[in-house]
């Protein structure tokens, strides 16, 4: 199949309005359910879940929409100069699910998101310094109370941040284009989840979640005492650092534990 130079003014710009189109998308699907689901739908199903009791401000919501489409762009134009490094031969990606063996996508796919939680982490902690969190974090941290529109809500100096590590790692690292599509779905609905505002994991009968995999109790705490909880995917690194919140563990305990009514 032959495709278009992609480098010409016209196709960069049409293949950057598809993935736009496919990235607000994926973002509007994803939320808009998460909300429709938890806040509109069945809301009294998951009252017992819901860790803040507050309403949103007026316009958060409106306001979260407006800096989620800004880095959609962004995250367009990266991925449109992402194929244009593909076409060219400068990427690892792959299309053949033969070159490097099946077994091999889970395990590319573990790699991928571990390097990812390693630089968000560290990244996390470099944006909560006082002086490049007032230029660059402090638009996401707007949102006192998350929805699930927090999840890409961010000033586009932290949409850069997170829009370049992707195509780094697909110069080092060989990726099937299938993972590609795993791992932003994955983080897609993670992001949403860890922003829902209501805590839908298992209880402490179930530790892996619990322990490990960040939900929203674990980063709510986050946004209420910003010096804990820096984590993407996995508790780990706060673990490892010692800044998981102390008061993580009996938060969780005390919304789990709770019958839903």
């Amino acid at each position: 199949m032959n495709l278009p130079d992609f480098t010409s003014a016209y196709w960069f710009s049409l293949l950057t309005i598809i993935f736009f189109v496919i990235i607000t998308g994926r973002y509007f699907l994803v939320a808009g359910l998460f909300y429709l689901i938890f806040y509109v739908w069945f809301p009294s199903k998951w009252k017992t879940r819901k860790i803040n009791k507050r309403t949103y401000k007026t316009g958060q919501l409106r306001k979260e929409i407006k800096w989620s489409v800004i880095n959609a762009l962004l995250f367009a134009v990266a991925a449109s100069i992402t194929t244009i490094m593909w076409q060219k031969g400068y990427t690892k990606v792959y299309t053949d699910t033969g070159l490097y063996g099946w077994w091999y996508l889970p395990v590319s796919l573990i790699i991928l998101m571990l390097v990812h939680e390693t630089y968000y982490y560290w990244i996390h902690r470099w944006m909560h310094i006082p002086s490049v969190y007032k230029r660059v974090h402090k638009v996401h941290h707007d949102s006192k109370i998350v929805s699930p529109f927090t999840a890409f809500s961010f000033h586009p100096l932290e949409g850069l941040l997170q829009a370049i590590f992707l195509p780094i790692m697909l110069l080092l690292l060989p990726v099937h284009y299938y993972i590609i599509i795993v791992q932003l779905t994955l983080m897609t609905f993670s992001s949403v989840i860890n922003h829902l505002g209501i805590e839908i994991y298992p209880s402490e009968k179930n530790p892996l979640w619990s322990k490990w995999v960040i939900g929203a109790t674990h980063h709510s705490l986050h946004h209420k005492q910003f010096k804990y909880n820096y984590g993407l995917y996995f508790t780990f690194w706060d673990k490892i650092k010692k800044t998981e919140s102390p008061e993580f563990r009996k938060n969780f305990e005390l919304i789990t534990m709770e019958k839903r009514i």
